[in-house]
């Protein structure tokens, strides 16, 4: 009964983006890195600043060519009876926009964010790489690390500040990998990393202070795609919150010959890949340098996570 109540068989002819399960385009702003840090986000919160008000006040991959998410935050942080949603998953979805990192007039990087947010969590080094972040659970925790940042040790690195850095600075695949491995952590986590040329992609499980049995991509050997939800890959998920089977399903059903945008949409569609947590879903193409986002709903019935 709650297998047949929370998921579905794999969607298909989801995009374009369409139906109740789309909710909306995310808007494009410009960053000028060679402003002043205190300008440059000035036509973001101008256009947002309502929201980002709000925000505050409420308290607080498939990789290779194709890397794909869907961005799903707002757990245990107040859940609606009325709705049936969670209350910051919600408020969090006007805040979301789309950013065009850009230096000498060049694009650096592109990136999907909630405004009023300096870290990053998906974005987009053109031609060069695509990353996102998820976050990972373990007794050794980001309570510690950030509570050796309140009493001085700061010597870890916050993680969305981590993966700015890397899509601002860092020109190649394997140069962000390499920062994405070793770099000093205040929370585990996990990086997803796609690459522009055959073979790159990896997922890259972190503790505080190193990688974890990476997760490489392996065509030869039939992992045509690596796919991460918050769970180590060497594990099985918790039994309540597997979307990994699901996923891992609709993949292998769409076949390697026919993954496109398009296919990977429709994965990413399909409960509970898609449930009450999800605020939007993101597409990437490193060798054309594409990024495009969509605010996303879950239908009832409708997996709470």
């Amino acid at each position: 009964m709650f297998t047949f109540k929370y998921t579905e068989e794999c969607r298909s002819g989801m995009y374009p983006p369409n139906g109740p399960t789309f909710k909306g385009d995310v808007s494009w702003y410009t960053v000028n890195l060679d402003l002043p840090p205190s300008k440059r986000w000035t036509d973001v919160i101008t256009d947002k600043k309502n929201d980002v008000s709000l925000y505050h006040y409420t308290g607080s991959m498939l990789c290779n060519l194709i890397h794909a998410r869907n961005l799903d935050f707002g757990l245990f942080m107040g859940w609606d009876l009325k709705n049936r949603s969670w209350i910051i998953t919600e408020k969090l979805k006007p805040l979301v926009v789309n950013i065009d990192f850009r230096r000498n007039n060049q694009t650096v990087f592109k990136s999907t964010n909630f405004a009023g947010y300096v870290g990053m969590l998906t974005g987009i080094h053109p031609r060069s790489f695509t990353l996102t972040m998820n976050e990972r659970f373990t007794l050794d925790g980001g309570y510690i690390g950030i509570l050796e940042w309140i009493l001085g040790k700061r010597d870890g690195m916050w993680m969305s500040f981590l993966t700015r850095s890397v899509l601002e600075n860092a020109t190649s695949y394997e140069s962000a990998k390499a920062l994405l491995s070793d770099t000093k952590l205040l929370a585990p986590a996990y990086f997803i990393l796609g690459g522009n040329q055959p073979g790159q992609a990896c997922i890259i499980t972190r503790s505080r202070t190193h990688s974890i049995n990476p997760l490489e991509l392996d065509v030869k050997n039939g992992r045509w795609y690596v796919l991460e939800t918050n769970y180590d890959h060497w594990k099985e998920p918790l039994f309540l919150d597997d979307r990994r089977t699901p996923a891992m399903k609709c993949m292998n059903q769409t076949t390697q010959a026919d993954i496109s945008i398009k296919t990977v949409y429709d994965v990413l569609s399909t409960k509970p890949v898609l449930n009450k947590l999800t605020t939007y879903t993101t597409l990437m193409e490193v060798s054309k340098g594409t990024l495009e986002s969509y605010i996303r709903d879950c239908p009832n019935p409708c997996m709470p996570w």
